[in-house]
């Protein structure tokens, strides 16, 4: 069987980018160096913010550097890109536009991954950027499955992003108790499924078996995707 090459457009930020790696390396099928996937990471950390792009409406300042991007990995020969990165899927469809290989949707994956767990007319929570939360990007994409998505309250949502700016990208000490505590209250007081941890920084903070089992991890479904279009076996 031919595996296929990998592309990744990281750096949003440098700390999933890295997490984004490890664990495509950690979940493969591999006894030695030769099992496991040919990648090609680029970690453009100087990518504008994702979020800034959408609400100052200036995405086609991003988009030009991601064609940057685009055009390397074109050069490189990758077969399948992943974008670590919740709120860059915003602008999935201009991405796509600019290229013939295939791009890993993660939130049209994670969506359906929700499906095939919980079923329709599932109510499920949601933590990730503002600017992930306020374009729709999830609730098109539950939609497609008549999946009920419950968005944070503005405080939940202030809360969520301290998390993701000061303590993850700002290199503070991370308290997961305080993002366990947001998704317990989207289980228990909203009675929800699942929450779908749509920030590829809150991705990187590790959560207790507790709590974990009520999450619908958007990187991780990202990485066994990336996985199985590779040609390689998940570990089991």
């Amino acid at each position: 069987m031919k595996y296929k090459n990998l592309g990744v457009i990281g750096g949003m930020g440098p700390k999933a980018t890295s997490v984004f790696f490890e664990k495509i390396i950690e979940n493969t099928d591999a006894n030695k160096d030769q099992d496991h996937i040919n990648m090609i990471i680029l970690n453009h950390a100087t990518l504008p913010d994702r979020t800034t792009a959408i609400f100052e409406n200036t995405g086609e300042v991003f988009l030009e550097h991601i064609k940057e991007d685009i055009r390397l990995l074109e050069m490189a020969g990758v077969d399948n890109i992943a974008i670590p990165c919740n709120t860059a899927h915003y602008f999935y469809d201009d991405i796509k536009n600019m290229t013939d290989i295939n791009i890993i949707n993660m939130i049209e994956e994670t969506a359906k991954d929700v499906y095939n767990k919980y079923g329709e007319k599932s109510k499920v929570g949601i933590l990730g950027t503002k600017g992930t939360i306020n374009s729709g990007i999830y609730e098109k994409a539950c939609d497609k499955y008549n999946i009920k998505l419950l968005v944070p309250s503005e405080s939940v949502q202030d809360q969520t992003m301290k998390i993701i700016y000061d303590n993850v990208k700002g290199g503070l000490t991370e308290d997961a108790s305080k993002l366990e505590s947001l998704i317990m209250d989207f289980i228990e007081e909203e009675n929800c499924k699942c929450v779908i941890i749509a920030c590829t920084e809150l991705s990187s903070i590790n959560l207790s078996a507790e709590v974990k089992k009520y999450c619908i991890d958007a990187m991780e479904i990202l990485i066994n995707r990336s996985i199985e279009l590779s040609g390689k076996n998940l570990k089991k």
